[in-house]
């Protein structure tokens, strides 16, 4: 039952990306990651019906479009891709549609990592040369070991979140944790079980955004490796602090825990932290600007676009779409 609920969230933005895969667990369902010999464009049902697993789809990479999955598919009734190259004439993909599933690390089953995938991504050309058609002969030459250095798994994780908005390898807080641990920072599941008007500091991705009704009170969701802390702030301390509210990837909230009788918990927000700097050590090499959600629903823009740092790589400054926003 569990995994037919998650079967029929499409996509699965409207969770919390890092919930999906707890709650998945906690009711015995495999979550099982994206691949080119065995997603479709939906989420999906694999297994017997005693051990269901739930497959993610190719709709939730980023910038890829339904009819490539869709010739994917048929493609892969003639049998297994076992190369990229394969892949790329079988089902008439362009390079774009190729580098965006090396991106997802969807390639696992070929034998091709992340790293290893993107290269091989960038050497098949687009389309297929009339000869090589004819003759439907390797079109890419042998080429050496390239020696590429192994991706650290923090660097997979936030390559995940980027492009599918969930990792299955982990979530960006847990490689923090440790930093944070020293600063006197809590988790989501601890600032949950914390005493009722105690002082706490909690750090997380920023979720959801909203200012509701008057817009007297604004609300944040915040998740964690553990789970997810609800932020409340007043409006005066939101005008005062506006800058760090709006622009945080990676936000540390100050404030007091506060449980209603029906054991609701919120962090009352008093001091707000933009630490999305602290995101660049997730990569070796990636700049700071990783943009894990853009969910606010306020009337003024969260960052002008103008801000964007020139010549980033497109995927840190993309902006996710608006079904994660919250009314």
């Amino acid at each position: 039952m569990f995994a037919c609920a998650l079967l029929n969230a499409q996509p699965m933005g409207f969770y919390a990306p890092a919930q999906i895969v707890r709650d998945a667990r906690e009711h015995g369902v495999e979550v099982r990651s994206i691949d080119v010999n065995r997603s479709g464009w939906d989420n999906s049902l694999e297994g017997p019906p005693e051990r269901l697993a739930l497959r993610i789809g190719l709709r939730q990479v980023d910038g890829f479009r339904q009819a490539w999955a869709e010739a994917i598919v048929a493609a892969r009734g003639q049998g297994a891709f076992a190369s990229i190259e394969e892949l790329a004439r079988r089902a008439d993909l362009p390079r774009r549609a190729l580098r965006l599933l090396a991106d997802a690390d969807a390639f696992r089953s070929i034998g091709l990592d992340r790293r290893a995938a993107l290269w091989e991504a960038r050497r098949t050309p687009d389309g297929e040369l009339p000869l090589f058609a004819a003759a439907r002969a390797r079109e890419l030459g042998e080429e050496p070991d390239a020696q590429l250095p192994t991706m650290p798994l923090s660097e997979h994780v936030a390559a995940d979140y980027q492009l599918t908005r969930l990792s299955l390898k982990g979530h960006p807080m847990q490689f923090l944790r440790e930093m944070f641990r020293r600063e006197g920072v809590l988790s989501c599941a601890e600032a949950s079980a914390a005493r009722n008007g105690s002082r706490a500091k909690v750090a997380g991705v920023v979720l959801v955004r909203q200012r509701p009704g008057e817009g007297k009170a604004i609300f944040v969701t915040l998740e964690d490796e553990t789970g997810v802390t609800n932020v409340l702030l007043w409006a005066r301390t939101f005008e005062v602090q506006r800058r760090q509210v709006m622009a945080s990837r990676l936000m540390l909230v100050e404030g007091e825990i506060q449980r209603s009788p029906e054991g609701v918990v919120h962090l009352m927000g008093a001091i707000v932290h933009d630490r999305s700097a602290e995101l660049d050590r997730l990569s070796e090499d990636h700049r700071p600007e990783i943009e894990l959600s853009r969910a606010d629903v306020f009337e003024h823009p969260q960052m002008p676009r103008h801000n964007v740092p020139r010549g980033s790589h497109p995927r840190d400054v993309r902006i996710l779409p608006r079904s994660r926003d919250f009314h």
